[in-house]
């Protein structure tokens, strides 16, 4: 018992691990392959614009083909040849233009009353049942089929009649409005392609395809894929024949529920169809619907268009009728492609409006900062010439220094009072040095209420664009949203403003970068990457040298977070050629050195 309950579970855990591994597998593959098909119809459908693109020259060459083959009409020695002549123009003219097709039928069948070849009857007869039923005459193409005694169908002659007779019954079935009659149609249409099977070889691709065609009617898609994919990957086909196994491998792709696939071989077949410049098509149609449904708008409405436009100019009118049913999807592609147009013209003048309002306000602060730095420019011209005035003061009290040394070896009576004048002059060379000072701070104040100011305009900036995000959000305007929830005005306002502090701050001290790496080791310099710019690691320390030594306002400022700054100011203070505790303070003297000295 105990060796069965043990080969149990080894079984068990084997089955499970399997099946894990078949998941894993799947969860791996699959996404891969939907990946792979989805840029492969992505190429499909650039390839068929390019060919929609090419379409006059691809019609230029059925042209050169139906010139030449009139001309082989002109050079045939009798009626006969004559006739078999006009067959090959009416099989380029077929699915290419009903109208001459049906004149070229029309044209077969006088000379076969002439010659009084039944054969040549009977092929013109279908010629021209052919045709009556591309152009929606059904009750003349019944009447034209049952004209024809199935038992004077020559051998070769009879896959053509049994051709005739589906698509004829088969149309018939599409239009009925009435259940016995369209099952009657069913029937017959039905019973017409078993016949067609029966005469076809089993290795033909006319064969494949209607054995494809009855499993899709039977509702055994699958076995059709199978079928049909099996035979094109092992059969080179003409661009004529990969656009009819495509589009009858479409239809059963999409009775499998497989769109993705369906969309390929839709696209596969209307390539071939626009190479080969025929104009009785549905392979577009049904793309161009199929792109409507995904939101494709442009080229929905561009193929659709294309459709109608060679279904007419084909007098295809089964297949105009087939389109008709989409008009209003077209009208409903144009009037929403205008509205949205509409709206995108109103989210335009909405932006230019917000963006004129942003204008005049950056217009009207620009100004406000202009007089603020004229009424600073004064100041400091003011203190500058109050400095002027001190040292010429001082320069006076040197003099009088001079003057008081020599009268001191004349009289040590007068020491005293040269001692006093001494200290006064010093106290007045205390009072210009407070001056140059109180000069610098003022300096670093402008600059401090500079980056204040800025730094609330981007603030500020980013508040209005998450609040007009808000407001838009009940709109369901998804479009205007993402736009107005993009920050890249404030990535660019903060751009900006760093560079101009940059430039601001390098002009008020210019020797920084050579100052600071100078308590710096060697090694260990900070070099910008770009002249007359600071990176992160600088900027910090130039915030620190103008007084704001808080990690919290500078990671403010910055916009990075605080245990980035603390980071930055460890790894510098690491690099110190000193007492790495004094590199801050040492900082903050960059700039007074040389006037201490």
């Amino acid at each position: 018992m105990q060796i069965g309950n043990i080969f149990c579970i080894f079984v068990s855990g084997m089955m499970n691990a399997r099946i894990l591994s078949i998941f894993l597998l799947c969860f791996i593959i699959i996404p891969d392959a939907i990946a792979g098909l989805k840029a492969e119809t992505d190429s499909l459908l650039n390839e068929l614009d390019n060919v929609i693109s090419q379409r006059d020259i691809y019609n230029s060459r059925k042209e050169s083909e139906i010139s030449a083959l009139r001309q082989k009409i002109s050079e045939a020695a009798d009626e006969r040849e004559r006739f078999f002549a006009l067959g090959n123009l009416f099989s380029a003219y077929n699915s290419y233009s009903a109208d001459s097709a049906y004149s070229i039928s029309l044209r077969q069948e006088a000379i076969a009353n002439r010659s009084g070849d039944n054969e040549l009857v009977i092929n013109a007869k279908l010629n021209k049942a052919n045709t009556l039923g591309m152009t929606g005459m059904y009750h003349e193409t019944l009447k034209l089929a049952e004209s024809i005694d199935y038992s004077d169908v020559p051998d070769y002659l009879r896959a053509y009649y049994f051709h005739t007779m589906r698509t004829m019954y088969g149309n018939l079935a599409d239009v009925s409005v009435f259940e016995p009659d369209k099952a009657n149609y069913e029937a017959l249409t039905e019973a017409y392609r078993d016949s067609l099977l029966s005469v076809y070889d089993r290795g033909s691709m006319i064969y494949h395809l209607i054995k494809a065609d009855q499993l899709n009617v039977h509702n055994r898609p699958k076995e059709a894929i199978e079928l049909l994919d099996n035979y094109m990957k092992d059969n080179q086909l003409s661009e004529h024949d990969k656009a009819i196994c495509a589009f009858t491998l479409s239809n059963s792709y999409g009775l499998a529920g497989d769109t993705a696939n369906r969309k390929k071989q839709l696209l596969i077949s209307a390539i071939s169809d626009m190479k080969t410049a025929v104009r009785e098509y549905v392979s577009l149609r049904e793309l161009a619907l199929m792109l409507y449904q995904e939101g494709d708008l442009d080229r929905a409405y561009r193929f659709l268009t294309m459709a109608v436009d060679d279904a007419s100019k084909c007098s295809a009118r089964h297949r105009i009728v087939d389109l008709n049913a989409s008009y209003p999807m077209i009208n409903g592609i144009y009037v929403e492609k205008v509205h949205s147009q509409k709206k995108a013209l109103e989210r335009t003048i909405i932006i230019i409006t917000v963006l004129f309002i942003v204008a005049i306000g950056l217009l009207v602060y620009i100004r406000k900062q202009m007089l603020h730095i004229a009424r600073q420019r004064r100041t400091v011209v003011e203190a500058n010439d109050k400095l002027n005035e001190l040292n010429g003061r001082l320069t006076e009290s040197n003099d009088r220094l001079n003057d008081l040394v020599g009268q001191l070896k004349q009289s040590n009576d007068r020491l005293n009072e040269v001692n006093s004048q001494l200290t006064h002059s010093n106290d007045r060379l205390h009072d210009a040095n407070c001056a140059i000072q109180e000069i610098s701070e003022l300096k670093e104040v402008y600059i401090g209420r500079y980056m204040d100011q800025s730094l609330a305009y981007i603030e500020m900036l980013d508040a209005y664009r998450k609040s007009v995000g808000k407001l838009l959000g009940s709109g369901k305007m998804d479009e205007l949203r993402k736009l107005v929830k993009s920050t890249t005005l404030v990535d660019d306002e903060l751009k900006s403003f760093y560079e101009e502090f940059d430039r601001t701050f390098l002009s008020l001290f210019p020797t920084f970068v050579e100052d600071f790496n100078a308590l710096l080791l060697p090694d260990e310099a900070i070099i910008p990457k770009k002249a007359g710019c600071l990176n992160a690691e600088l900027r910090i320390y130039a915030l620190i040298r103008l007084g704001i030594t808080d990690s919290d306002k500078i990671a403010k400022f910055l916009r990075y977070s605080l245990t980035t700054i603390y980071n930055y100011r460890t790894k510098v203070r690491n690099k110190a050629r000193g007492d790495r505790n004094r590199l801050e303070n040492e900082v903050a003297r960059i700039g007074l050195q040389s006037s201490d000295r």
